[in-house]
């Protein structure tokens, strides 16, 4: 077995705390079974781990663990069975239901925390025009610089305890549910009678259900009261939102040096940075990767990390054209591999090793540290393969727009969902992803998803493996369905019951699965140097050498058959798939 001293050597279990079963215990149960042992040495376990309120786990509340699902002693269990943990350290925003935003909520103008968040209109104050609504629009050649992740500007009204609506920055997700009233909550507006309030609470309440606008709706006689009785609407009104963090506030700093200090208690190896590069924020640039403002803060983030034992790994989705990845890496951070997956379903679906063998070289000899993938929380990503124009050069992506297209039409005929990027009026201005299970995006063909699966685990870096891959997971309609809107992601988060792995363990693509990663985790030739031959273009060849140990794929990518040689103890062993 490999020396695990650093276990960014073996391979990595993705997942929820509640992914399989009901909670971490069940699915450390499941890491406890014969057929679990040795399989992983490193566990990214989403942020529900954590307390939070939206976007599965990344509208974070605080760090603190969520008992609901994770308790101390699971932690001990995961350092027992010598798994290495990596979390989540969301630096762009907080949920509105945070105590620091809680706290603005409640105090307005005179909160500890006015400056913690990003109040719309003081940013682009003299930038831009003030609207109808109240809100700013900032001038157009700063909007055109404006990186969106939904349509509309980005931003969540919310009302201060004098009544005065705020616009806060919100890049992400943002749900607002108004509550039903009773008619004793207005009965302290003065000159409000016990049937007045009951008139004014019907009216309200009528409106709620048939989901209009409250701020637009005529009180007619009763329009004397209709500031006073909606404040007490909005007061007990539920909001939901990922809220931009201010980063020129000390409070921000503090606030991170608090949280990577517990995460590392935690037993953290790995600290994930969502979404870090829409943190800097500045009137005339983008607010996608600043620079040099985006670099002063990962180097800011590092120290601290520094000082917590803590390896940064910064999460960053743009075209391959950027160079951003090339950018990070120089730094020394490790990078994610997002072109992998692309480039897999391109490999497999056209017979050709040509786009892979060039990302692959690529790692190699710019020396890139990389975590990769196949599938993963979020979509599969397609963005990431283009080309960029840069400075009036254009450069060229690791597939052509043709071939792009071309994965994501195999993907949306297997039933997958197109996730776009648009501007801020509104307009689609590029696709991003494509949500679906791997599985699924290759057909449901299990050959075909354990070659992927082989030629993930001998591909530089460290492979991290969402856990519904693992069990061959088709996509999830009736999830999708229930979450409603924007909730395409829910297509690959199936929660499997214990009784449900039970049954999966017993299929052969799932037992294949487990005795190819148990090999990548476990073999000392994964230590050393790694070599792609020389082949026909139809043909992958990998050796993986340490010592006297190797290890060694073959795959004919038309046919889809593979082979792997390994050394054990001095004798050459081989398996044919």
């Amino acid at each position: 077995m490999k020396n695990m001293k650093n276990h960014m050597n073996g391979v990595m279990l993705n997942a929820y705390p509640d992914s399989i079963g009901n909670n971490l215990h069940d699915m450390i149960t499941v890491l406890k079974k014969p057929e679990f042992k040795d399989l992983f040495s490193l566990f990214y376990v989403l942020p529900t781990f954590f307390n939070s309120d939206l976007d599965r786990g990344f509208s974070i509340i605080d760090y603190n663990i969520n008992k609901d699902l994770v308790s101390e002693k699971d932690l001990d269990d995961l350092e027992k069975l010598n798994i290495k943990l990596k979390f989540d350290i969301v630096l762009n925003h907080l949920s509105v239901a945070s105590p620091q935003f809680k706290d603005l909520l409640k105090n307005g103008h005179n909160s500890k925390y006015k400056d913690f968040f990003i109040n719309w209109n003081n940013f682009w104050n003299n930038e831009g025009t003030l609207g109808a609504d109240g809100v700013v629009v900032p001038k157009k050649e700063h909007l055109d610089k404006l990186f969106m992740r939904k349509s509309g500007l980005p931003i969540l009204k919310v009302r201060f305890p004098d009544g005065s609506e705020q616009a806060y920055w919100n890049t992400f997700y943002q749900k607002i549910t108004y509550q039903k009233i009773k008619p004793e909550e207005l009965t302290d507006i003065p000159y409000v009678s016990l049937t007045t309030a009951k008139e004014i609470a019907n009216k309200i309440n009528v409106a709620i259900e048939e989901n209009e606008d409250l701020f637009e709706l005529d009180f007619r006689e009763y329009s004397i009261y209709k500031k006073e009785a909606l404040q007490v609407v909005v007061l007990n009104s539920c909001y939901l939102g990922q809220m931009d963090v201010n980063a020129n506030s000390p409070l921000v700093w503090e606030f991170y040096e608090e949280t990577l200090q517990k995460l590392s208690n935690f037993g953290c190896k790995i600290l994930r940075l969502d979404a870090f590069a829409y943190l800097h924020k500045q009137v005339g640039e983008s607010n996608f990767f600043n620079k040099p403002g985006t670099w002063e803060y990962l180097e800011r983030i590092k120290q601290i990390a520094l000082k917590n034992n803590l390896i940064l790994l910064p999460e960053i989705h743009a075209e391959y054209g950027l160079d951003l990845h090339d950018e990070v890496a120089e730094k020394g951070y490790h990078i994610y591999d997002f072109f992998l997956p692309g480039l897999m379903i391109h490999t497999l679906e056209k017979g050709t090793n040509k786009a892979l063998l060039n990302w692959a070289k690529e790692i190699i000899t710019k020396g890139y540290q990389t975590v990769n993938m196949l599938g993963c929380h979020d979509g599969i990503p397609v963005l990431d393969l283009k080309g960029k124009e840069v400075n009036g050069t254009y450069n060229k992506g690791l597939l052509e727009d043709s071939e792009i297209e071309n994965i994501m039409t195999t993907i949306m005929d297997n039933g997958g969902m197109v996730k776009n990027l648009y501007n801020a009026e509104g307009k689609k201005i590029s696709y991003y992803q494509i949500n679906a299970t791997f599985y699924s995006a290759l057909g449901e063909n299990d050959q075909k998803m354990l070659l992927a699966r082989a030629i993930q685990l001998f591909m530089p870096g460290t492979p991290q493996i969402w856990y519904l891959d693992i069990f061959a997971g088709s996509n999830d309609y009736e999830a999708v369905k229930r979450g409603g809107k924007d909730s395409h992601k829910e297509i690959n988060r199936t929660n499997l019951s214990l009784a449900t792995v039970e049954h999966k363990l017993e299929k052969e693509i799932v037992a294949n699965q487990l005795e190819l990663i148990r090999l990548r985790n476990t073999h000392t030739a994964f230590l050393g140097k790694i070599t792609f031959k020389d082949t026909l273009e139809n043909e992958l060849n990998v050796i993986w050498k340490h010592k006297d140990e190797t290890a060694e794929l073959k795959a004919n990518l038309n046919s889809l058959q593979f082979n792997i040689t390994y050394t054990e103890q001095g004798k050459k062993k081989s398996i044919n798939f």
